[in-house]
């Protein structure tokens, strides 16, 4: 039966005659939480006096927790590293945006492998790994998925006019609308699943990634009212995201303890890197705000508040302890082969991950973790990595940062005071483990992802400017990734890495607007109205771009077309033979330099 590991005993009981008795049991569920833009410190028990969090502050009681868990210092490259058990620039992933957020098609996801063991796999919220084939969830393992587009709700690839609110999310790839609150339909949704599979009597993964803390900071205002007024809270909304967050964590965790399903569920609560609105220094003579846990720097930086993050893993029947502290060196990369050793899942093909099992260690079979390891995180946002950049290079207490300065966080935990001239041979030593990482990455980050145009499972391309490889040697280093730029008509130029699966004629359409927006190429676009009750303010109207001409360059074929400015798009035919190649989509307005179309379908005629 599914869902059932058969252990057999060899009790031979003499009834009359010798027989086997068969004892089953079951495997265990998993369920990860993983918030996003939530630091360690903004947890009530991690002694923020200002925080409400009374599940959370539950769940790390019932919990082991891993006490130095480091992660990446930006959403995409924390996720695709904690997916696949390998550092995040192996993956094609070190960016949010321009093309450097898509998880390589030849990665082998957790999803995947306990799929191919057994287990139901559900994604509900952020996936922020890419949105067309093959980089979507459901092609990565995932078989239920609720999810919104791109980094976050209301950014560019996501459904035009998301608010947060009785939104356009994407089941299973097919837009459909839902009523409440973002955070609150991942839980619901998440529950559903739960619930219909645990009544099919099989084992489930559920990954819930909430897009919640992450900006822009909308919620109803019931969630904030308790910190609007407070000088110590740097943003009450950010504040009241978190709430709402425990809200449902505590609502899922009651359903498992109503279900019966608490004791065999691998519970994990994480974030995916450092506070992005908790806490602030105070620059330009203003008081320091909001609380930290003494560390340094926030979302983003190299230092421990950009990387250091809250982990609790609950599981009574499995052996885990609550209560426990392990204060080792853990990350990311090291929960895919945990997760899969203590759920006994075995992998085809066999898989080589850069991170170790935990799993003697979060079992007390082991005291401590590889002495001497070395673990490196970085955030590159950029086309290609450079060498050191925003790198903190850790070995137990010991954080060598951007390759200049050392410090010795058991000591220092607000990372103050340079010690490398005190011990040049840790120095030395991490410098050197840091050359071996470098080296090591370079054959993986010279692979670029490809988007396959018009394939069985996606028929018909639609690609954003936000996944625009940019013209970085121009000085072009950001692109419209949020509907507020797309409404300011933010311009950036940039080519996309594709491949045609097939030879063929192929329809490709320019928009300015996002095709369900239904507007015209030169016109502009309604305000996005508030939403009373809440903090969702009046976005203005979109204003108009004065496009003349429109360019298309693929494959060695440049052609161009004059633009009905009434008309919501403009197209070209072409004929390709199969083969990678780069795409290139312009606007033009009257003697203007081109730049980047914002949207392109790509449809096979």
């Amino acid at each position: 039966m599914r869902g059932l590991s058969k252990l057999v005993i060899g009790l031979c009981m003499w009834i009359g005659m010798w027989s086997c008795v068969e004892v089953e049991t079951r495997l265990p569920n998993v369920v990860l939480v993983i918030s996003d833009d939530q630091g360690y410190g903004d947890v009530g028990v991690h002694g923020n006096p200002i925080i409400q969090t009374p599940n959370m502050d539950e769940l790390h009681g019932q919990s082991t927790r891993l006490t130095d868990f480091h992660v990446s210092p930006t959403c995409a490259p924390t996720r695709a590293a904690l997916l696949t058990g390998r550092y995040s620039n192996r993956t094609g992933v070190w960016h949010t945006i321009a093309g450097r957020s898509l998880l390589h098609d030849s990665e082998v996801t957790l999803a995947e492998v306990l799929r191919q063991n057994g287990y139901a796999t559900g994604m509900f919220g952020k996936w922020h790994l890419g949105d067309n084939f093959p980089f979507r969830p459901e092609d990565n393992g995932f078989e239920e998925v609720v999810a919104h587009m791109g980094g976050g709700v209301g950014q560019q690839p996501d459904y035009w006019n998301n608010d947060y609110f009785d939104d356009v999310y994407y089941h299973n790839g097919k837009p459909k609308r839902y009523e409440g609150y973002c955070t609150d339909i991942w839980f619901e949704q998440a529950i559903d699943f739960i619930d219909a599979k645990h009544k099919a009597n099989e084992p489930f993964f559920t990954y819930i990634s909430t897009n919640a803390p992450h900006g822009p900071y909308y919620v109803a205002d019931e969630y904030m009212e308790r910190y609007k007024n407070n000088p110590d809270v740097v943003n009450p909304a950010f504040y009241g995201m978190i709430d709402n967050l425990d809200d449902n964590l505590g609502r899922l965790m009651n359903y498992l303890d109503e279900n019966e399903l608490s004791d065999n569920t691998i519970f994990i609560f994480m974030t995916d890197n450092g506070t992005a609105a908790g806490f602030n220094y105070g620059k330009g003579g203003l008081a320091a705000q909001g609380y930290n846990a003494g560390m340094r720097g926030g979302k983003g930086t190299e230092y421990e508040g950009g990387h250091r993050v809250p982990f609790f893993i609950r599981w009574p029947q499995g052996g885990i302890k609550a209560g426990k502290d392990i204060d080792d060196l853990t990350s990311h990369i090291d929960i895919m082969p945990t997760l899969l050793a203590l759920v006994g899942a075995k992998s085809t093909p066999e898989l080589s991950w850069d991170g170790v099992s935990l799993k003697d260690l979060l079992l007390g079979r082991q005291k401590t973790a590889s002495s001497g390891r070395v673990i490196v995180t970085d955030s590159q946002r950029k086309e290609f990595p450079e060498k050191w950049r925003n790198s903190a290079t850790m070995q137990d207490k010991w954080r060598l940062i951007n390759g200049k300065s050392l410090y010795k966080v058991d000591d220092d935990p607000g990372q103050q005071t340079d010690v490398k001239n005190d011990y040049p041979e840790k120095f030395k030593e991490l410098t050197m483990a840091y050359d071996a990482w470098w080296n090591g990455i370079q054959d993986d980050i010279r692979k670029t992802p490809r988007f396959p145009l018009c394939t069985d499972q996606e028929p018909v391309t639609l690609l954003h400017a936000h996944d625009l490889h940019l013209y970085e040697e121009r000085g072009i280093t950001s692109v419209p990734w949020n509907s507020m730029l797309m409404r300011e008509g933010f311009k950036t130029d940039g080519f996309y890495t594709v491949t045609v699966p097939e030879a063929g004629k192929y329809r490709f359409e320019l928009f300015r607007w996002p095709p369900e927006a239904q507007a015209a190429l030169a016109g502009e676009v309604a305000p996005r109205p508030a939403v009373p009750g809440t903090t969702v303010e009046m976005l203005p109207a979109g204003i108009a771009l004065p496009i003349k001409k429109a360019y298309i360059d693929i494959a060695g074929q440049q052609t161009e077309k004059d633009v009905d400015p009434q008309a919501e798009s403009v197209s070209f035919e072409l004929t390709l033979e199969p083969g990678d190649t780069e795409l290139k989509a312009q606007f033009a307005e009257e003697e203007a330099e081109p730049y980047a179309a914002f949207y392109v379908r790509v449809s096979k005629v």
